[in-house]
């Protein structure tokens, strides 16, 4: 180890310094998280039990899943499911967005309009709008165009009105509607008002404001909330089975009906959940991580 002189701005000379060398030996100890790996381990043993209960129990049956696991009646139950979760999260997300402009318009007239939708569709049980819709024809035996208590031009059956499948979407396309309204609205106030200032004070218009930089920071708060209505969706078309649509839950209850193997067929419908969740699941990551560029590091 080496010593060096300290002269003062007075010339003085002082006391020598100590210089430590730049490669001193230092020993760096990691934290040590014990309790983490007994919760590991807890786990690892919990997760073991299960695999060993699911291998060995006979009640579930699994010789009779892998028979109707992929059997045609199940893959048609399964598009009929995949085709109202598409239809029902286009046009409720469409509709959302309409109803989230109107929330966030200047006409007092609109934001009422738009709330009170919202508050009705919130409030009303999923199955009831569904149930309502089927049996339109019960409370409506007509619909007509004209003249509000005037004469009528146009007037049909409210009978053939409705197949079960469109009561189905339109059921479930009002009632994500509203929920999306609100994730939509919730995204667009979370920009900072600042963006759209700084971008009005540059001359760029409404319009491109809106679809160029109001948007994508909107997407980045709209995303995980609208994939997660999505995924609730998808599992909520279970609940058209009481309208005797043959979506998968309603086919695997009428196979498990006739065979009474109710264990093993509701592991079919379960699986199938788990499969196309993970699949919207990875989807929703990609999405986001596009959104996500530029702000993270």
């Amino acid at each position: 180890m080496s010593t060096t002189s300290v002269t003062s701005e007075s010339g003085t000379t002082g006391p020598p310094a100590t210089v430590v060398p730049l490669e001193a030996d230092l020993t760096v100890v990691a934290r040590r998280h014990p309790w983490r790996w007994v919760g590991v381990g807890v786990v690892l043993v919990l997760l073991a039990m299960f695999v060993h209960g699911l291998a060995t129990n006979p009640g579930w049956d699994w010789p009779t899943f892998f028979q109707f696991f992929a059997t045609r009646t199940v893959f048609s139950a399964l598009w009929v499911t995949v085709q109202l979760t598409v239809y029902g999260t286009v046009l409720g997300f469409v509709l959302g967005a309409v109803l989230a402009s109107m929330r966030l318009s200047g006409s007092p007239f609109l934001q009422v309009v738009a709330w009170g939708y919202i508050w009705a569709f919130r409030s009303i049980p999923l199955i009831v709008q569904l149930l309502f819709w089927f049996n339109i024809a019960y409370l409506y035996q007509e619909l007509s165009l004209g003249i509000p208590f005037g004469p009528e031009f146009v007037h049909f059956s409210t009978n053939n009105l409705f197949g079960p499948l469109g009561a189905a979407v339109l059921g479930l396309a009002l009632h994500q509607a509203a929920y999306a309204a609100e994730i939509i609205r919730g995204g667009i106030i979370s920009v900072d008002a600042g963006q759209t200032e700084a971008a009005a004070a540059l001359g760029i218009p409404k319009r491109r404001q809106f679809f160029r930089i109001v948007l994508p920071q909107a997407m980045r708060s709209i995303l995980p909330n609208g994939a997660n209505e999505v995924i609730s969706l998808f599992k909520g078309t279970s609940i058209v089975s009481v309208m005797a649509i043959p979506e998968l839950f309603y086919q695997v209850q009428v196979i498990y009906g006739r065979n009474s193997r109710v264990v093993p067929l509701l592991m079919v419908a379960t699986v199938w959940y788990i499969v196309l969740t993970t699949l919207l699941s990875i989807v929703q990551y990609y999405v986001e991580r596009r959104f996500a560029r530029g702000t993270t590091r």
